[in-house]
């Protein structure tokens, strides 16, 4: 679809400009490890996912727009069988989407391979907005490669996929920020979506809690599926951040980036 890049790469670098004002106007933690180390490596990280992205999208339609618009000429997948109205194929492809992403979130966390790559974003010692840039690029690009099944699955236009992505990548900035929230304001927002708070407990080094709260944008799976916990045991302040590797290694480029294969 025409502007597309643009207009995600837009909306993505305006909310992470305000979401990094706010982190300074109104921090929940104090960060433990150097801002500047930590940021170079989560950035160079998002900027590698990027590159991987692209280039298998020369050979394949790695990307899901494209791929809706594929699937859009083929008649393939369920919404492009059925007469509904724009709004109704809209909404149902975003629920669709964001339930997909919540359990294939919950896999990653349950089945060990995936979890070596997954932990690349957990071992990160602080939590900010930069902390929703940090995954390792072999798990972006089975993400990518997930969307695009679903989306000759399901069948959705263009403008739905465009809509869901510009949504999960604002809320997933959103969620990671290390932002202090009115607690009345936190409390009705996390009743929908996913607030810093909520999505904070899930960075919890202790496992109870990082086995917990998977959702990126919509609150309500993990409700329904009682993954839900609310807060913290040590509280916000005190809870540690991260996993075993509790020294300045996860700021290490070359050692997140290997991390997978470790033993």
């Amino acid at each position: 679809m025409e502007h597309e890049i643009a207009i995600r790469l837009a909306v993505f670098v305006a909310v992470l400009g305000v979401l990094v004002t706010l982190e300074r106007l109104a921090p929940r933690r104090r960060l433990s490890q150097p801002r500047y180390r930590r940021w170079s490596t989560n950035l160079a990280i998002a900027v590698i996912d990027t590159l991987v992205v692209r280039a298998l999208a020369l050979a394949l339609p790695i990307l899901a727009v494209a791929a809706a618009v594929d699937a859009g000429q083929l008649g393939l997948g369920l919404f492009n069988q059925l007469d509904l109205p724009a709004w109704v194929e809209l909404l149902l492809a975003v629920l669709i989407f964001d339930f997909a992403i919540w359990l294939q979130h919950l896999i990653t966390h349950k089945v060990p391979l995936f979890w070596r790559f997954h932990r690349v974003h957990h071992a990160d010692r602080d939590f900010d907005v930069t902390t929703a840039l940090r995954f390792h690029p072999v798990e972006i690009a089975a993400s990518a490669a997930l969307k695009v099944g679903l989306v000759y699955l399901i069948g959705p236009s263009a403008l739905a996929v465009i809509v869901f992505e510009v949504l999960l990548n604002a809320t997933a900035l959103f969620n990671h920020a290390n932002l202090r929230l009115p607690l009345g304001l936190e409390q009705v927002l996390r009743l929908a979506l996913v607030t810093p708070d909520m999505h904070r407990v899930h960075h919890s080094v202790r496992r109870e809690e990082h086995d917990s709260n998977f959702g990126f944008s919509l609150s309500v799976w993990d409700r329904i599926f009682r993954t839900y916990v609310p807060q913290p045991v040590a509280g916000h302040e005190a809870m540690t951040v991260g996993l075993e590797w509790q020294d300045d290694r996860p700021m290490k480029l070359a050692w997140a980036l290997w991390l997978p294969f470790r033993r």
